[in-house]
């Protein structure tokens, strides 16, 4: 008995166990061999194709040595094309830079010179809005004129004036005339009889139709309709009663306008004012037809001055005829003494030519026989 660990073990169990362990043992190594011979035999397939594999390496080894060789080649040939690649665009850069500078340069001149002329054309405004501003204080004052009766009065009598004295000449007409009732009109016209003198009334009343051309609705403008109405007809009237005198004016006076704007509004829509003014012989004129009416009273006047000098020019043409008549018997005269003068030049002539043969004998020395002179020779009679 062996004691072991505290076990009591007999020698026989402790041999089966050593055999049964050695038993085991030598199963291991058989197995292991067998599995060593078995591990040999499926390895020969791998060896081989480990031997396959390094094959393969290799020429992956060579072709990575080509690709290598290639990529350089690739590389060179990328770096050479960047090259002229950077070159053409450096160029073309350049190029479009020149080119850029170019119109830069047209662009700031024609710049330069746009801003010139919008310069002076700013000068030309700046001008113009003084004109302007000048030309509305200037309304704003013929306002404040028109605004009030007598300077509105003394406004169209400088325009009438203005137009009579370039229409007619200076001993036609006068200026604030005053006539036998002790009414003065504005300007009258010494036309002959008939018609006779004509009164020109400038003293328009613009109230109503300021308030007619500032009206804002239909009521304001019926308003001042009436009110247009009101001052016209009244106004007609007074012209009438004032500068149409028997035996002493014309048979008719003119109503002047200051303004052409009124005489269109009076025609357009208030034509029953100018029927109105035909009927009490007032005649309604705007500067324009005013010209016209009074050149035409210019060739009444040039006309009646002929009549008038009518004597004096048939006495005229009378002298004139005489004194044609007086030049034609002179220029007779003179005619007759011109063809007496041109027979005594003749008849010197053939004395000289005769003079001249008997000096043209005599320079000869001959002493031959001189002829006898011809019957018709007449001897030349000494001047007186």
């Amino acid at each position: 008995m062996i004691e072991l660990a505290g076990y009591q073990i007999a020698e026989l169990h402790l041999l089966v166990a050593g055999l049964v362990l050695l038993f085991v043992i030598l199963f291991m190594l058989f197995m292991g061999m067998r599995s060593a011979a078995r591990s040999a035999r499926m390895t020969e397939p791998l060896v081989h194709q480990l031997g396959n594999l390094g094959v393969r390496v290799q020429q992956l080894s060579d072709g990575q040595q080509q690709l290598a060789g290639g990529l350089t080649h690739v590389s060179e040939a990328q770096a050479a094309s960047q090259a002229n690649m950077l070159q053409l665009m450096e160029k073309r850069l350049a190029d479009v830079s020149g080119k850029v500078n170019e119109n830069l340069t047209g662009s700031a001149q024609s710049t330069a010179k746009s801003l010139g002329e919008l310069q002076a054309r700013l000068i030309a405004i700046d001008k113009a809005q003084d004109n302007i501003t000048k030309l509305s204080g200037d309304v704003l004052s013929l306002q404040d004129i028109l605004s009030n009766k007598q300077t509105r009065g003394a406004f169209g009598e400088i325009q009438l004036t203005d137009i009579v004295t370039k229409a007619l000449p200076s001993d036609s007409y006068t200026m604030q005339a005053t006539l036998s009732n002790g009414k003065r009109a504005d300007c009258l016209i010494h036309l002959p009889n008939p018609p006779g003198p004509i009164a020109i009334d400038a003293k328009f009343p613009l109230e109503a139709y300021e308030a007619l051309r500032r009206a804002e609705n239909d009521w304001q403008v019926n308003e001042a309709a009436k009110m247009l109405r009101v001052s016209i007809k009244k106004h007609i009237k007074d012209i009438s009663e004032k500068y149409i005198l028997d035996g002493e004016t014309a048979d008719g006076a003119l109503m002047f306008l200051p303004s052409e704007a009124i005489y269109a509004e009076l025609h357009a829509n208030f034509p029953e004012l100018v029927r109105e003014g035909f009927a009490a012989k007032v005649w309604i004129v705007s500067p324009t037809t005013c010209m016209a009416t009074l050149n035409t009273m210019r060739a009444i006047l040039k006309d009646a001055r002929m009549r008038e000098q009518a004597g004096a020019i048939r006495r005229e043409l009378g002298l004139l005829f005489a004194d044609v008549d007086r030049l034609g018997n002179r220029v007779e005269n003179l005619d007759r003494h011109f063809h007496q003068a041109a027979k005594d030049i003749s008849d010197i002539k053939v004395s000289a030519d005769k003079a001249g043969r008997r000096a043209k004998r005599l320079d000869n020395f001959d002493f031959e026989e001189l002829a006898p002179e011809p019957p018709n020779v007449v001897p030349i009679k000494a001047p007186e």
